[in-house]
């Protein structure tokens, strides 16, 4: 090989590793943020925007299940955006009935369970029942667990929970640990988020899920939701990959038990200290 060609081929840029090389998350988040700006943008109802946005979730849970994602979690309607004006928030309830009474099926096929979560008490009557059956149909599914957060807040749920453990434990209130209330929670039983993704620019979680994101890692984007697509996800995913989760230890604490795990080992115990 000429001494000109082994310096263009170390000029040229290095193809990074497939993100399916690295740990994938088990479980996502996303604060789907942008429809109503995408809309607008192109001079359309902001409807436009949202109906886009479905298309969007669709790539995102092909994604996901590509990555091998155990749980998605989707913020579709917050508790405080009943204040939207009146005709967005009809046309918001007619598109998520559409998108139960078509998207169903497919999920099913594809062995994905669906489940709402929120309180369900303002939806009217008919879409209740629309979100009963999607999510008996889909309750043995094990491939993927999409959940939907609808009218749902991350205050209303730390409340709901500690009001039901102080009707099921009165006679230990004052002495209630996070353990207890754990099971109250609206995701008992799902691990917690890996990794936070919100579009469209805003660097807040506004009251998603605020007990379960202590420890996420968070991903900020100025891409609308609409425009999320592979590129981007990839981004999210590599952004997390690229992060040391040490969950209250030290960095060396962390490597030594990547070592061991790695050697087939335990690390050594380390003297408490005070």
């Amino acid at each position: 090989m000429s001494v000109t060609r082994w310096f263009r081929r170390q000029a040229q840029p290095k193809a990074e590793p497939s993100v399916h090389d690295g740990v994938a998350p088990r479980h996502i988040a996303i604060i789907m943020d942008g429809n109503g700006r995408w809309a607008k943008r192109r001079l359309l109802p902001r409807v436009a925007g949202h109906r886009q946005g479905v298309e969007a979730v669709r790539s995102t849970v092909r994604r996901c299940l590509e990555l091998g994602v155990a749980h998605l979690t989707l913020f579709a309607f917050s508790s405080e955006n009943w204040r939207r004006p009146p005709d967005e928030v009809s046309l918001l309830m007619q598109l998520f009935m559409r998108a139960l009474e078509q998207e169903v099926g497919k999920l099913n096929e594809h062995g994905i369970r669906l489940r709402i979560v929120g309180d369900r008490t303002r939806f009217a009557p008919e879409l209740q029942v629309l979100i009963a059956e999607a999510e008996a149909t889909t309750a043995t599914n094990t491939r993927l667990t999409l959940h939907v957060c609808a009218n749902y807040g991350g205050r209303w749920d730390i409340i709901q929970a500690v009001n039901r453990l102080v009707l099921a434990q009165p006679e230990r209130a004052g002495e209630y640990t996070e353990q207890d209330l754990e099971p109250y929670l609206c995701f008992a039983g799902v691990p917690e988020p890996d990794l936070f993704i919100r579009t469209g620019g805003e660097e807040r979680i506004s009251n998603f899920l605020l007990w379960q994101l202590a420890y996420s890692e968070l991903y900020f984007t100025s891409v609308l939701w609409p425009e999320f697509g592979e590129t981007e996800f990839v981004s999210a995913i590599r952004s997390f990959q690229k992060r040391q989760r040490r969950f209250g230890q030290t960095g060396d604490q962390i490597e030594a038990a990547q070592r061991a795990a790695l050697e087939g080992q335990s690390p050594k115990k380390e003297s408490p200290s005070c």
